[in-house]
């Protein structure tokens, strides 16, 4: 579906339905809404009078015009509570209306105001992005192997300004949001595929053609050139599996950033996690293609940061593995050691996101970067500790920690600081190595962030465990359908150019 924009009135705009919206609590709606009640007689304010409509946020009602607009349909959603309303919520508020829109058969161009840019004064550009992120979120689905699949019913969403003098703001928001929302649903395509088609070499193979139509420059090293490098730890975790290991690095260095300190973005990608030796039980273990969500996100992330042309020099790292048991498997009691000569003990071959990241972090010291944000599926503790409502974020760097905490505030996406006290240091020691990948039941979440530290090396460094926000059971909201939510790219795009 297109996300377009016009000036105009939205009374008077021709489409097959127009989107207005209303907070909780209003009886006499204002502004467009107002306009499209009074050429409708009233109905909003029946509607509301009745009491089946209340404004609650992403709550929906559908009205006919009988000829008294130039549109057959209104669509009336709610924004929820006025003082709680914010960009989080126009994108809620779009996403409701374009689900709801589907519905409608006779439905395939509508129009909509920009929620949140009069009364609730939000920026209009930010708004504008947020709606047309929202719209296209909410739309997502992912058929790709059904043989019998409905065709999209929507063509075309179109957000109108009234004030000309907006327009413009309008347009770059839409145009942002788009591509947001595109990177979003590429992460969230890579997430949803079975394993058995998203094999490493399959992954790195799809971010290369991604970085060829975005402009990225991208380079692919195999087993071969990885041992050379000495990346005997995340090699280990290989070992196992028929399917070639990848380490797939992707650039943006616009013109006169070449020589800059880059932000680098690293992102585990285990293509099907069986646990290994240490095998998993087999309930649910089918969800376990989705232990590659941190690698799609930086891969989302990248182009989005790329076709925004964002004007400072981005390095992201997908660490491409699979995690099988057969006789070539690695073992709980083996030792290795990385790229940076550090050595490591295998307490469980479960816990291998942290190798196939402790060799990722050693190999992008060489970029000397200005700061090294990971993202992953690592552990289980943080959906015990968290839920399902945000990902545990560690970090050894106040400002950094600070700056993606205000980018989660901004992109909705949430996360939420977990403690990195020395003390963890003491659970990961190992009597035959320099350190260990289990320490234990309990304080998974940091345990695992303080064994990803021990291989972080003068650089400020950041990890996002997003293991328990990257698979939806169900639909969470509007814009997160149930299946690969895409979490992260937002954030790390809303970061890169923040930062």
């Amino acid at each position: 579906m297109e996300v377009l924009s016009a000036q105009g009135n939205i009374a008077q705009f021709e489409a097959d339905c127009v989107v207005v919206n209303l907070f909780e609590g209003v009886t006499r709606p204002g502004g467009a809404t107002g306009a499209v009640d009074k050429a409708l007689d009233g109905a909003i304010r029946q509607l509301i009078a009745s009491g089946d409509f209340t404004g609650k946020r992403n709550e929906t009602a559908l009205l006919y015009t009988h000829g008294r607009l130039p549109v057959p349909r209104v669509l009336v959603v709610g924004l929820g509570q006025r003082e709680k309303f914010d960009l989080q919520g126009a994108r809620q508020a779009a996403g409701a209306a374009a689900r709801a829109l589907e519905k409608v058969k006779g439905v395939k161009r509508y129009a909509t105001i920009v929620h949140g840019a009069g009364v609730a004064g939000l920026d209009p550009q930010e708004a504008a992005q947020a709606v047309a992120e929202g719209t296209l979120l909410g739309c997502y689905r992912f058929r790709k192997y059904q043989r019998e699949t409905p065709e999209p019913s929507l063509e075309a969403c179109t957000v109108v300004e009234f004030d000309a003098a907006k327009l413009s703001s309008v347009e770059q928001g839409i145009q942002a949001g788009t591509v947001l929302a595109q990177a979003v649903n590429r992460a969230r395509d890579l997430v949803n595929e079975p394993a058995n088609m998203l094999t490493p070499v399959e992954l790195a193979r799809r971010a290369q053609a991604m970085a060829q139509e975005a402009g990225l420059a991208c380079t692919v090293l195999g087993e071969d050139e990885m041992r050379e490098l000495g990346m005997n730890i995340l090699l280990a975790v290989s070992q196992g599996s028929a399917q070639e290991a990848q380490l797939v690095i992707l650039e943006h260095a616009p013109a006169g950033t070449e020589e800059d300190a880059p932000l680098v973005l690293v992102g585990k990608g285990i293509t099907f996690d069986t646990g290994g030796i240490s095998l998993k039980p087999p309930t649910d273990m089918w969800k376990m293609k989705d232990d590659m969500g941190g690698a799609a996100a930086i891969i989302g992330a990248m182009e989005a940061v790329a076709r925004l042309g964002i004007p400072r020099r981005v390095i992201g790292v997908a660490a491409c593995v699979e995690n099988m048991p057969d006789g070539k498997a690695y073992r709980p009691g083996d030792v290795f050691a990385g790229i940076t000569g550090k050595t490591t003990e295998i307490i469980s071959t479960d816990a291998e996101g942290r190798l196939v990241l402790a060799d990722a972090l050693g190999y992008v010291a060489r970029f000397q970067p200005a700061a090294v944000v990971d993202a992953a599926t690592l552990t289980g503790s943080a959906g015990i500790a968290l839920g399902k409502l945000a990902a545990a974020l560690c970090s050894n760097d106040d400002a950094l920690q600070e700056q993606l905490l205000a980018a989660s505030k901004r992109t909705g996406e949430r996360l939420w600081p977990m403690p990195m006290y020395d003390e963890y240091k003491e659970l990961i020691k190992s009597d035959v190595a320099e350190v260990k990948n289990s320490g234990g039941r309990y304080g998974g979440v940091s345990i695992g962030a303080k064994f990803l530290e021990h291989f972080t090396e003068g650089y400020p460094w950041a990890h996002l465990d997003i293991a328990s926000v990257v698979l939806a059971d169900k639909d969470v909201d509007p814009i997160t359908p149930k299946g690969a939510t895409g979490f992260g790219v937002r954030l790390l795009v809303d970061f890169v150019q923040s930062a």
